[in-house]
């Protein structure tokens, strides 16, 4: 019962003194946009089909698309470009690039 107990407790505890490795490193890139959904006659957050091409240190002219809610006011347009992060191992698994923190203000305590 004891060894049960002690194997649980490893493994619940083991990913904590795991260093991250290259498994979750991130690369930078930039987002070119190709392609938009109409824009919606509606006001506030709508949704958006975005399609587009990530350029960065890994990939180069790689097809992506995304569907998101955007408000309105801020729809994207052809030709816009927008920093993003992606997998370097799997350039489909994307997102848009954290805002920098304004300066002075230390990015790991915002408070």
């Amino acid at each position: 019962m004891l060894l049960l107990l002690v194997g649980v407790l490893v493994l619940l505890l083991a990913p904590r003194f795991r260093r991250p490795g290259p498994r979750g490193a991130r690369a930078g890139g930039t987002l070119l946009v190709t392609g938009v959904s109409p824009r919606p006659d509606a006001v506030g957050e709508q949704f958006v089909t975005i399609a587009g091409v990530i350029n960065g240190p890994t990939v180069n002219e790689h097809p992506v698309h995304r569907q998101l809610a955007v408000d309105v006011a801020q729809w994207p347009v052809v030709g816009q470009q927008f920093p993003v992060v992606y997998s370097p191992n799997n350039p489909d698994n994307w997102n848009f690039a954290p805002a920098e923190p304004p300066p002075g203000q230390d990015q790991d305590y915002p408070w």
